[in-house]
């Protein structure tokens, strides 16, 4: 007896929620391992602590809502997220910034909400910006590359000292500051950019070997990562294009005005967070706006604010604020920028199907 279709036709399409999670994961591990090996044993530490507080944490959610915690916990949206807070985190964090972090941004930023896909705010800027303003000294503390097995690196067990221990005595020697920190510092001092950047060159934030966030150094492998999602088609190129080009426009505008007080758009698109979040994080479907205009709207509005707090605000990287100002403001993008519906006009009006010899 063959079954009758009594509903709308449907579409069976081969990806599905735990597939396109695997796909983010595994674009963002080369970028992760560079980390680990540019900031030694330290960030492994930091790397493996998120994880498992991130599938730990989630475990413990799903048991209390009374969710199947196998079937969830396989999907890989915990995993991922602890993952990309780790990316964001100073390499030689102690081990209960990324405990706190993770488990504010499952149980505050996702299940509080109601779970994976009804969440209002990225879990993992949410939590990165609550630990940046309750920890600001943890925070901001930012180590020089010291690459696994060199001179300068701590061993494995040196490394648990730092990571659980609090062994001060390993920063003093490879404390460094940011690319952005260190120029918003000059800036402070009325020193010119070019002054303040008399030894960079763009090839060290293209290739990583600069101080940062585990995840945010490498511009290229960050670039390749994001040109994969792109081209497998799990993320769409709205969201980046707008962010980065209304943040190099913006820089460039200004650079071109006063070169001694902005720095250009290479500048700002290669170094913190901007490429980790427009590929990774910005393009979070949950969390944007779910039409190509909207995105390009949501996309240009994180550039803008991202441009803002770096220039005049108080904090040298503004990136997680302007990506949380903007996931609140989906809403409202998705009220006045609606897909068109199947047989309607972008005004809802009723398109004119009839044919032309019936007129008249």
């Amino acid at each position: 007896m063959q079954s009758t279709i009594v509903s709308s036709p449907h579409i069976h399409a081969p990806a599905s929620v735990p597939w396109v999670i695997r796909q983010v994961i595994m674009a963002t591990i080369p970028t992760a391992l560079f980390g680990v090996y540019l900031f030694g044993w330290p960030a492994f530490n930091l790397l493996i602590i998120s994880l498992v507080s991130a599938i730990g944490v989630e475990a413990a959610c799903l048991y209390i809502a009374n969710k199947p915690v196998k079937l969830f916990l396989n999907d890989g949206s915990a995993f991922l997220t602890g993952l990309l807070i780790a990316l964001t985190l100073p390499p030689w964090t102690p081990w209960w910034i990324p405990v706190i972090g993770v488990s504010f941004a499952l149980v505050i930023g996702k299940h509080l909400y109601g779970g994976i896909g009804q969440n209002l705010f990225n879990p993992a800027m949410l939590a990165r910006v609550m630990l940046l303003v309750a920890f600001p000294l943890e925070m901001t503390t930012w180590i020089t590359p010291t690459p696994l097995f060199s001179a300068n690196a701590p061993g494995f067990l040196e490394s648990l000292a730092i990571t659980f221990g609090g062994a001060t005595q390993y920063f003093d020697a490879v404390s460094s500051a940011s690319l952005l920190g260190y120029v918003k510092t000059e800036m402070t001092l009325n020193h010119t950019v070019a002054e303040s950047l008399v030894n960079y060159s763009y090839g060290t934030s293209l290739f990583g070997w600069t101080a940062g966030s585990l995840g945010e150094t490498s511009g290229l492998l960050i670039l390749a990562g994001g040109i994969y999602l792109i081209y497998q088609r799990i993320i769409t190129w709205q969201i980046p294009v707008a962010m980065l080009v209304t943040l190099a426009l913006l820089a460039t505008i200004f650079s071109f005005i006063d070169p001694d007080h902005y720095t250009n758009a290479l500048f700002h698109t290669f170094n913190g967070g901007t490429l980790l979040v427009a590929f990774f994080i910005a393009t979070d479907p949950v969390t944007a706006p779910s039409t190509s205009q909207g995105r390009i709207l949501f996309g240009m509005g994180i550039g803008l604010i991202e441009f803002l707090i770096r220039t005049w605000g108080s904090f040298p990287e503004g990136v997680g604020f302007a990506v949380l100002l903007m996931n609140a403001m989906t809403p409202l993008i998705d009220h006045y920028v609606r897909p068109r519906i199947y047989g309607r006009d972008r005004r809802g009006r009723p398109l004119d199907t009839q044919p032309a010899s019936n007129k008249g």
